[in-house]
């Protein structure tokens, strides 16, 4: 293999040697600040409503998940599922605070199963005061435009980081909040949409790691990625903080035909990997150019985990499969972990109902054990 190709496939940082004519050494690539965990977001308290939760995450599951060799859960929460508030009109500012600890207690239940199995436990709100990546529930302020919802916001995570006060960082993490954006208006899931200000970002971090610091210095905090986790935020590189990028891209690959990620979902192209979708040729170099500015943050010493990944039902499993070999192969080489959304569902790799798989019964589910091989190989 050429040099210069050699240099280029394997990330490795070159320097000419001085101890003796033409002789070179390879420094070793950054190693990722963060452990390259794998594994899965549980949805059990994905819900605002507490009375549409999923069917809770068994004990066994969490058995199977480390015997398969996982050591990861990723549990988005949506605050609403553990406040008090008369749910028959919206929550007003004041309700926000309103902490049901028998609802954080049944959080916390999920928390110290995971951990009898040694499986890393990342606390995330996917819905947080202010703001939601999803429409669904009505929030009464905007998380990047109004210091009250700031302060929500911070009260949350304090009460998070104080019930975990004297959990290792190695057990457990705190993801302050799902694929941030900026939008038009916080409760149209449709409206326009931009990049947080980097500076609006950092400010936001910025007071979460200190709410959450204040109760152990030495919590592991992560940032998903600006633009609903697709972009490495320069601006907090600086801070101790690990950062969260998704394993998504192309959306005609990993949402194809999904009502909530596509306006139009009859008239689109039948996704292929590697090949011609529409105007766009798809293939692993465009994956290799979305991931290497997260591969380049690693070299400035900022953990990086893929926090989720993974394609709905509708994509050809072939295709899905194809691709998602590919991701997970650029994540692996260089260090970053991932996790599946989901473990049980329509991402899934159990009862994820795709028409084209002939699936395995597994203890009362139907296991897709392609895709299962497929993650155990990383």
């Amino acid at each position: 293999m050429h040099r210069r190709t050699f240099i280029k496939n394997t990330g490795a940082v070159v320097a000419l040697g001085t101890a003796s004519p033409g002789f070179a050494f390879t420094e070793v690539k950054a190693k990722n600040k963060l452990p390259k965990w794998k594994g899965f977001n549980l949805l059990d308290f994905f819900s605002p409503d507490p009375n549409k939760q999923r069917k809770a995450t068994a004990s066994e599951q969490l058995k199977w998940m480390s015997d398969w060799g996982f050591d990861f859960v990723r549990i988005p929460i949506a605050y609403p599922a553990y406040v008090r508030f008369d749910r028959s009109r919206n929550i007003t500012p004041e309700e926000v605070y309103q902490i049901d600890e028998r609802a954080v207690d049944q959080i916390d239940k999920l928390v110290q199963a995971a951990h009898q199995y040694n499986i890393h436990v990342s606390l995330n709100l996917h819905r947080a005061p202010g703001y939601c990546v999803n429409a669904g529930f009505h929030e009464p302020y905007n998380l990047w435009t109004d210091q009250k919802a700031l302060d929500a916001f911070c009260f949350h995570w304090n009460m998070w980081a104080k019930r975990y006060k004297n959990v290792s960082s190695k057990s457990i993490s705190f993801d302050l909040l799902n694929e941030p954006s900026m939008r038009e208006d916080m409760n149209d899931q449709l409206s326009k949409r931009t990049s947080v200000p980097g500076a609006v970002y950092r400010k936001l971090v910025i007071a979460a790691s200190e709410a959450i610091r204040k109760e152990n210095p030495k919590h592991l905090i992560i940032a998903d990625g600006n633009d609903v986790g697709s972009s490495v935020i320069p601006e907090i590189t600086d801070l101790d903080v690990a950062q969260s990028c998704r394993g998504y891209n192309p959306g005609i690959i990993s949402h194809y035909k999904a009502p909530w990620a596509m306006k139009d979902t009859a008239n689109i192209p039948e996704p292929k990997w590697p090949g011609q979708v529409g105007d766009k040729y798809l293939s692993r170099e465009l994956l290799e150019k979305f991931y290497q500015p997260w591969i380049d943050l690693i070299g400035k010493g900022v953990g990086v985990h893929c926090g989720e990944c993974g394609s709905w039902n509708k994509t050809p499993h072939p295709v899905f499969l194809a691709w998602f070999n590919d991701v997970l192969d650029i994540l692996s080489s260089n260090g970053i972990g991932f996790s599946l959304w989901e473990f049980a569902g329509d991402f899934g790799v159990l009862d994820s109902r795709r028409a084209d798989v002939v699936y395995e019964d597994f203890h009362g589910h139907k296991l897709d054990r392609k895709l299962l091989n497929l993650m155990m190989k990383y």
